[in-house]
């Protein structure tokens, strides 16, 4: 927990465990209804994440995250992530992430001919997952 009024403590934790746990200064994160910035003393909330980036501003430095889905809860100072799943932008492999993107693709293009909208629709959330580890990583 974060002890001085004005620091955010951020974690970010999936079913595998803890990606993220750090201070800072900002936080901003996407949500089904738009994107969202937090600052110290926010008004508490819990809200529905988008697959998107998650930003950790402290100082002049900035930390980026994919997130993929999942909520957020803050109160006191204290942000917690439960995501379906998330990588630190270090850790992304870029190369596999563009695998993941063509191989979205081809699957959408297979489902649109054959009008399959399951398959579609799982395809279009792997591109958008896919798309957006590349672009944190290339940040």
């Amino acid at each position: 927990m974060a002890d001085n009024q004005s620091v955010l403590s951020v974690s970010i934790v999936t079913p595998d465990g803890q990606v993220y746990e750090e201070n800072g200064d900002m936080l901003v994160v996407k949500t089904t209804i738009g994107e969202l910035g937090i600052l110290p003393n926010h008004v508490p909330l819990i809200a529905s994440l988008v697959v998107d980036e998650a930003r950790v501003k402290h100082g002049d430095n900035e930390d980026e995250i994919a997130v993929n889905g999942g909520f957020i809860e803050f109160s006191d100072n204290v942000a917690t992530i439960v995501a379906d799943s998330a990588e630190r932008q270090d850790d992304i492999d870029v190369n596999r992430a563009e695998d993941a993107r063509k191989r979205a693709e081809a699957t959408i293009k297979k489902a649109q001919e054959a009008h399959d909208t399951d398959t579609l629709a799982r395809a279009e959330v792997a591109l958008r997952r896919a798309v957006n580890r590349i672009n944190v990583a290339k940040h």
